[in-house]
């Protein structure tokens, strides 16, 4: 059996390593080519040196030419990066696995737009145990709908640039959406000063960045006389590249469209 021929994105960043290392440990996975952005110290070098284990692929920044005869990209990058990386897919019919964050409404419509020619698999949290978080979170919110506020803390290490995380996010949008809600409208993002009573149909979100937290997640739905708090803390990123490894696989099976880590997991 042929080898999926892995592309990846940000290959000397945190989640890159992470990413080779567990394609490295694959079977049935090979590195294609490994990206980095223009001007890196890393260009050029061979990418298994990044986790001591060379293989003889150059990192480079050329994505056009990386990306012939790929199978899929992993991209854990930035926003505009992954938009660039996601036309020169749509261009080869390359399928994409994107856990970069940050993205607005109209670049979320860009990557379903996509997902019309190729496979895009998209999620904010690539780990199997998030994902499994969002289930049990739309039964809390089913069962406690009622006489209970919802609040979602999130902590990071020091270098994450956005807030709150977009897993925070997508806990309050799978909350939002289970209640008939419209997060955009019922999200507090921050308290300070005289902020009144809390309105009981608001989301809170809270967020904490320091050291080198890899990500703790706790929803916490408040009633009068009793708690509930669901809480997922990551200890590694490999629960994230591995779970990226696995929807890799899942496109390759798939036929083009948009899917994000509750169909690879079969959760729906």
């Amino acid at each position: 059996m042929s080898k999926i021929k892995v592309v990846i994105a940000g290959s000397s960043g945190r989640m890159g390593k992470a990413l080779l290392e567990g394609v490295f440990q694959s079977e049935d996975l090979q590195l294609h080519a490994a990206l980095d952005h223009a001007g890196s110290a890393f260009v050029g070098k061979d990418a298994g040196e990044m986790v001591g284990n060379a293989c003889g692929v150059k990192i480079t920044a050329d994505f056009a030419s990386a990306l012939q005869g790929a199978d899929v990209l992993i991209d854990f990058t930035r926003p505009e990066g992954t938009l660039a990386h996601l036309e020169a897919c749509l261009k080869l019919g390359v399928n994409i696995v994107i856990g970069t964050t940050g993205f607005n409404p109209q670049q979320k419509a860009q990557l379903a737009a996509a997902g019309q020619k190729i496979g895009v698999m998209f999620a904010p949290n690539m780990s199997v145990g998030v994902n499994l978080t969002f289930k049990l979170l739309e039964t809390a919110a089913k069962v406690l709908s009622h006489g209970f506020d919802i609040e979602i803390v999130e902590a990071h290490h020091r270098h994450k640039v956005d807030a709150p995380s977009g897993t925070a996010l997508g806990m309050g949008e799978v909350i939002a959406r289970t209640l008939g809600r419209d997060l955009e409208k019922c999200a507090v993002y921050g308290r300070e000063g005289i902020t009144g009573e809390r309105d009981p149909s608001t989301i809170g979100f809270a967020t904490v960045r320091g050291g080198d937290i890899i990500g703790d997640h706790t929803v916490i739905f408040a009633g009068i006389g009793e708690r509930i708090e669901i809480t997922h803390k990551a200890s590694s990123r490999a629960t994230f590249a591995l779970g990226a490894l696995r929807a890799a696989r899942y496109l390759e099976e798939h036929p083009a469209g948009m899917y994000d880590m509750q169909d690879v997991l079969d959760l729906r």
